[in-house]
């Protein structure tokens, strides 16, 4: 009964979010047909986060230019993966035009995909890419790089040597596990005396990041720094230096938000790569209408990323990717 309850709580919070993404057009049923507008439906990691935020209103700015129709829904975490299928499960019954979808699990969504295909719904992949040949294309940043971006400042920042923890969203989705391997290869290949301890996973949870990062400073006296793969992770791992008391550690982070900002500009995080969401956003729904059109595509659109810290992080460049 109280799975039932649970689940039913579930499903009329991802009807309101949904709802309320709706852009132009409104209304929630397949659309095209009978001149109206296209309708995209696009099915994120989550909705906790600012990133994912920004994501929408980059989306809906887009398809108010296009005139096209979009629907923004995601689960209450990231670990929620049986949550993100039933949505996708909903949306694709809608019968859309197109569908956006940022994996949480890369292969649990396959037979969907699938279904999608027969239904001749084009899938655009964003954020994360899937194990899988049905997307017409993925919008993500290049995960890999820009995770070898924060190894880089983290190499710079410890002097080249000493222990580094990782806490890492997820080890299911293709940003987490690009997001650690790009730090750990670019580590192993240039920074040799450098110890990489091994990754824990926090599901992009801040409360549980925090804990993890206390276990991993009492584990490890002579920790030097600690990289934090996403916006949860990283809130959660300067809490965690927080309580834990220690100083002296260095931390680098990714993607924005306005704690994190807070933290590099105060000092307590030393910096952080950003992705562009709203730029993320609005390359989605572009492949998502030339998809619709017919148009041939490529395999990758890299939305872009940057480093910022306290040099730069009021520079107009850096201030116009930073969301909060």
């Amino acid at each position: 009964m109280k799975m039932r309850k649970a689940t039913a709580v579930l499903l009329g919070t991802a009807t309101t979010l949904s709802l309320s993404a709706c852009g132009a057009g409104g209304g929630t049923g397949g659309g095209g047909a009978g001149g109206e507008a296209p309708y995209i439906a696009i099915v994120s990691k989550g909705f906790q986060h600012e990133f994912w935020q920004a994501v929408k209103r980059g989306a809906e700015d887009e398809a108010a230019k296009a005139g096209a129709r979009v629907t923004f829904v995601g689960p209450p975490t990231e670990a929620d993966v049986e949550e993100q299928i039933n949505m996708l499960t909903n949306d694709i019954a809608k019968n859309p035009q197109a569908i956006g979808f940022a994996a949480l699990d890369s292969r649990a969504a396959e037979p969907l995909l699938a279904q999608a295909r027969s239904q001749n719904i084009p899938v655009i992949a964003f954020d994360s890419g899937v194990d899988s040949d049905v997307p017409v294309t993925t919008v993500a940043t290049d995960n890999k790089a820009a995770a070898a971006e924060a190894a880089k400042h983290m190499a710079e920042l410890v002097g080249g040597k000493g222990e580094v923890a990782m806490v890492v969203h997820d080890q299911t989705s293709k940003s987490g596990t690009d997001r650690r391997d790009g730090f750990m290869d670019w580590m192993k290949e240039n920074a040799p005396g450098i110890t990489v301890l091994s990754p824990q996973y926090g599901g992009g949870d801040q409360a549980e990041s925090a804990n993890i990062t206390k276990s991993i400073i009492s584990a490890n006296p002579d920790l030097a720094g600690i990289y934090a793969s996403n916006e949860g992770s990283a809130i959660g791992v300067i809490k965690g230096v927080e309580e834990s008391g220690r100083s002296g550690i260095q931390l680098v982070g990714f993607d924005s938000g306005k704690a994190q900002i807070d933290a590099i500009k105060d000092g307590t995080m030393a910096g952080a790569v950003t992705q562009d969401p709203l730029n993320m956003g609005r390359e989605l729904v572009r492949a998502a209408m030339k998809a619709i059109n017919g148009e041939n595509q490529p395999k990758n659109v890299d939305t872009g990323f940057y480093w910022y810290d306290r040099t730069n992080v009021d520079d107009d460049k850096i201030r116009s990717v930073l969301y909060e």
